[in-house]
């Protein structure tokens, strides 16, 4: 095991990702690096281990005639293979461009013609037989690699698959390929597919000096916590820029130890196994634990909720106005930090020193929620195009209705005619992949990203989002509405499990509701009627319950913002449908096609 405690690498000297994964892999050796579930429980790589087949499978790459610049596809679930093979990709001079698993063939053919990929690499038969329709009909048939092949499976013809096993076998004990000396700091570490929300994915070409300078960025506003031996669980799809950055190359420079985890329905458990001190996670994973420990707590009831309540009125009141606090609420909240904190800090492995919130924003309740039981939630901001962090709260100084200040080196300002919020700096894209115009619409003549938020900087450099431009509704009377506000105080009724608003050329708002499953669950009980939503979500006595729920939410909205009228959705946004993206946000544009007539209909 090393005895070389100093976590960090020195970001302005680093050459490249891969180098620095290198002299990191010779400096920690045998210590665990990456840890998987292999047969129910978390097995660990080694620095080195992951070092030799990031070497073999790099090599084998090159022998079957990958070429330099050449792309690869990677679309595989969060596992330790991911890093190998995007740490390969580069070892063997090409570019890396992770998809989703949870793709669609279309989405995959988009993805496989966009950056004309000469090979793909895949997780399991079930990802890699809807890669390889998408691929006989590629401009460019790509070599199918695949990690998880057997003797059973098989390709369609037309399409060459080769084990993931096999290849490197061929070609152990090998040095690392030659090409990778010749990686500069500019050039192109990955091009992230953004995850068309607004339309079809754009391919964001990130340079290693991006996601080093944003590497940096994050050691700077974590340096307070005394970072050294971290463990990070990665939750978040490490296709996505977020988890790209944060959740596997800012561990790589800091030393960390990384574990995956097997999904949203095991994280519970998995916090618990992996005990992690840093965490990154969307609003929507922290919106639903804060309800289910809500529910949980009405279930105790009795002294349980009280000392509950209590610690988060305590709490809240702490961080907001600590000079209402007398001696014996002092005192009262120093016997809940025991009683009620220390309990729900447990739930997150007990060791938490951050969970950062991005890729959306994150209601300030919620927020407010978990950190008044001791939970260091601290929200921040970023786009694909910037690698992604631009912003975010230091945990010495944490103001939860904004997204913090910008990280060192980040440049940000308003623009004076519509308020939008621009960034400059190295940690920018170099450009959307054969797309050169929509480039020169993102990015300015003097080198400013027009993020498209629209916001404000307060008087100590703390952005606070205030609209999203593209978002924004234009009601029929020439109002305009930020539907992430409305949306955000529904969705903290319990009865609401999801709300999408529209209302553009309306004279009021409309919403396509979801019942939170947890209330549909106990009210089809109580009220004798099937919980299957496909089956009650017509029903009168259904619509009651959640427009009673809808006048609560609307009680705390100006006029223009609130609902009028809703319509239950027999079918949740789902990733399968392909109506929410794979970080759990909504599509709106396809919700909007889908219930065209439901949302005409409500105008």
């Amino acid at each position: 095991m090393s005895d070389d405690h100093t976590p960090a690498v020195d970001y302005g000297k680093t050459g490249d990702l891969l180098s620095m994964f290198l002299a990191q892999a010779d400096r920690f050796g045998e210590d665990p690096l990456l840890w998987g579930k292999v047969d129910g429980a978390y097995r660990s790589h080694s620095w080195a281990s992951v070092r030799d087949e990031v070497t073999a499978l790099a090599n084998a790459l090159v022998a079957e005639g990958l070429q330099p610049g050449e792309r690869v596809v990677l679309a595989s679930e969060n596992r330790p293979e991911w890093t190998i093979a995007d740490l390969a990709i580069l070892a063997a001079g090409a570019i890396p461009a992770p998809a989703y698993p949870s793709s669609t063939e279309y989405d995959y053919l988009h993805v496989l013609d966009n950056v004309e990929a000469a090979v793909v690499i895949v997780s399991t038969p079930t990802v890699g037989a809807r890669i390889m329709a998408a691929g006989l009909r590629a401009k460019r048939r790509p070599l199918v690699i695949m990690m998880d092949h057997g003797p059973e499976v098989t390709a369609p013809e037309g399409i060459r698959l080769v084990s993931w096993n096999a290849l490197m076998a061929q070609e152990e004990g090998k040095d690392i390929p030659a090409c990778a000396a010749r990686i500069k700091r500019d050039d192109l570490a990955t091009i992230i597919h953004t995850s068309g929300t607004g339309g079809a994915p754009k391919g964001v070409m990130l340079s290693h000096r991006a996601i080093l300078h944003n590497c940096m960025g994050a050691y700077h506003l974590l340096e307070s916590l005394g970072l050294e031996r971290e463990t990070f669980l990665s939750f978040l799809p490490l296709c996505h820029s977020y988890e790209h950055t944060t959740g596997l190359f800012f561990p790589i420079s800091l030393g960390a130890q990384v574990y995956f985890a097997e999904g949203v329905e095991t994280l519970a458990s998995n916090m618990t196994e992996a005990q992690p001190t840093v965490m990154t996670a969307v609003p929507r994973l922290y919106e639903m634990m804060r309800m289910r420990i809500l529910r949980g707590i009405e279930k105790e009831g009795g002294k349980k909720k009280d000392f509950f309540l209590k610690a988060v009125d305590l709490g809240t009141r702490r961080m907001t106005d600590p000079k209402s606090l007398g001696i014996k609420d002092r005192l009262y909240d120093l016997v809940l930090d025991k009683l009620v904190r220390a309990k729900v800090q447990e739930r997150f492995g007990g060791r938490l020193k951050a969970m950062v919130s991005g890729g959306g924003p994150l209601n300030p309740e919620v927020g407010s929620f978990f950190r008044a039981l001791g939970v260091p939630i601290l929200q921040g901001y970023g786009l694909t195009e910037t690698a992604p962090v631009v912003s975010c709260n230091p945990p010495y100084q944490v103001k939860m209705h904004t997204v913090g200040p910008a990280l060192k080196g980040v440049e940000v300002k308003i623009a004076e005619e519509d308020g939008e919020i621009l960034i400059r700096g190295p940690l920018l894209m170099d450009g959307y992949w054969n797309d050169p115009e929509a480039t020169r619409q993102t990015i300015d003549a003097e080198g400013w990203l027009h993020t498209g938020d629209v916001g404000k900087i307060d008087e100590d450099g703390f952005i606070q989002i205030t609209d999203r431009k593209k978002d924004l509704i234009v009601n029929s009377g020439g109002q305009n509405i930020s539907p992430q506000r409305v949306e955000g105080i529904i969705a903290l009724e319990p009865e609401i499990g999801m709300v999408i608003v529209f209302g553009d050329n309306m004279p009021h708002l409309v919403a396509l509701i979801v019942p939170s499953q947890e209330f549909l669950t106990t009210w089809a009980r109580d009220h004798k009627k099937p919980s299957e939503l496909g089956r009650i979500h017509d029903d009168p006595e259904l619509r009651v319950a959640i427009g009673a729920a809808l006048d609560r939410a609307n009680a705390k909205l100006t006029l223009t913002e609130k609902v009028r009228r809703f319509t239950i959705l027999s079918e949740p946004p789902s990733i399968e449908n392909n109506e929410m993206t794979p970080t759990m946000k909504a599509r709106r544009f396809m919700l909007r096609q889908r219930y065209a007539k439901e949302i005409e209909g409500m105008g």
